[in-house]
């Protein structure tokens, strides 16, 4: 059975998480994706997460960069630039996310693959956008950064507190969704309708967009969000929403009637509360009684009477349970200089078209000469590796 991806072609110039997760989830789907890299590899390979490296890569970079085969290259050759141009006509997508402007600068923009590929789709991913404010003034686009900037940051903990941003890079792993959808929905226009085009992605307005339905309360009921001092859960939600201390842990409770809650906390009268103008009381005095029992014992009371809720877990619980259970989100792959490596497997499961491995996460230019072999002689991809160009 093919893959659902299978026969598209991706030319991937992208770093750090915002491009290459997205441009994962295509290669788990069964595209071809090629991975540009410097002659000394992306710059994401070196970066240490918790102090260290695996096998000489971060384990950021493997991460999110399974199933591509990696091509190292000199861009600013005008020889490299010429065989790039020749592979894209091989292919239907070419993805980057350097600042706005620079691949057009070497040659290498939308206008110069759609010369050699009219139909071709190009999509951009950038912190700002490609011609916007900030962008225009050169700001640095990092997840932290767009969370400070988009208000996301700003909403999370209690009020008093400093910002909290997220536990992960929120934005870029929702961009890089973002950029994966914008892809998919290109390639069906051009099915359908015959067109290529470029495609758009930015940091900042998936930030945005993610809070869209906070938003939505703040401007259409004149509202400006408020965090809450006892820590319910978001800024502009009810009680009992939140995190709650119990005897041996925590607790999360999502949505509640407080007149449903309040009894089986032992605090009936919470019921008489206002769950939102009343929220930081109703959360104090729910929080008085939730620490006097186990967070098992709460399950056992909450669960059964119909309250959403759950134990709050650190993510080596998560995984040590996923990997005891057998789940297909823990895989396994090789790679050329760590040996056997876990991964987090692709999120999408297709009845049909499943995704699979099929290259662990590559050496810097362990594909160069296999790509470059598809279209170009031998004789010349031993002159791009006597000039030093091609590794």
């Amino acid at each position: 059975m093919p893959m659902a991806l299978e026969g598209v072609r991706i030319l991937d110039f992208t770093q750090m998480m915002l491009g290459p997760y997205g441009t994962q989830l295509l290669a788990d789907l069964g595209a071809d994706v090629i991975k540009v890299e410097r002659l000394d590899g992306e710059w994401e390979r070196g970066l240490n997460l918790q102090g260290g490296l695996v096998g000489g890569d971060s384990a950021a970079f493997l991460a999110m960069n399974r199933n591509k085969r990696s091509v190292a290259m000199d861009l600013r050759s005008p020889d490299v630039r010429a065989a790039l141009l020749e592979l894209a006509a091989t292919c239907d997508v070419v993805v980057e996310n350097f600042r706005p402007g620079v691949l057009a600068k070497r040659g290498l923009g939308y206008d110069d693959f759609r010369a050699v590929k009219p139909d071709i789709i190009y999509c951009s991913g950038s912190g700002w956008g490609q011609d916007t404010r900030y962008a225009r003034e050169g700001r640095p686009g990092q997840d932290l950064l767009i969370q400070a900037m988009s208000g996301l940051a700003a909403n999370g903990g209690r009020a008093g507190d400093p910002p909290t941003p997220a536990g992960t890079a929120v934005v870029d792993a929702a961009t890089a969704l973002t950029l994966s959808n914008g892809i998919l929905a290109a390639l069906v226009a051009r099915e359908r309708h015959g067109v290529g085009q470029r495609v758009e992605v930015d940091l900042y307005s998936t930030a945005i967009a993610l809070q869209c339905q906070e938003i939505s309360s703040m401007v259409n009921q004149d509202r400006e969000f408020s965090r809450s001092a006892e820590g319910v859960g978001q800024a502009w939600l009810d009680a009992p929403f939140g995190i709650y201390r119990a005897s041996d842990g925590w607790l999360a409770v999502a949505m509640a009637p407080l007149e449903v809650v309040g009894p089986l906390f032992g605090a009936p009268e919470v019921a008489e509360l206002d769950a939102f103008a009343d929220r930081d009381e109703a959360k104090r005095l729910l929080e008085l009684r939730s620490a006097q029992r186990t967070t098992r014992e709460w399950l056992d009371t909450l669960l059964p009477a119909g309250v959403w809720c759950a134990r709050v877990r650190d993510t080596k619980e998560a995984v040590d349970e996923l990997r005891a259970d057998g789940s297909d989100l823990i895989v396994r792959a090789r790679h050329a200089v760590a040996g056997e490596i876990e991964l987090i497997g692709c999120p999408i499961r297709m009845s049909e078209t499943p995704w699979r491995m099929r290259y662990a996460p590559p050496a810097i230019g362990e594909h160069t000469g296999e790509v470059l072999g598809e279209l170009l002689p031998d004789e010349r991809i031993a002159a791009l590796r006597a000039d030093g160009v091609i590794a």
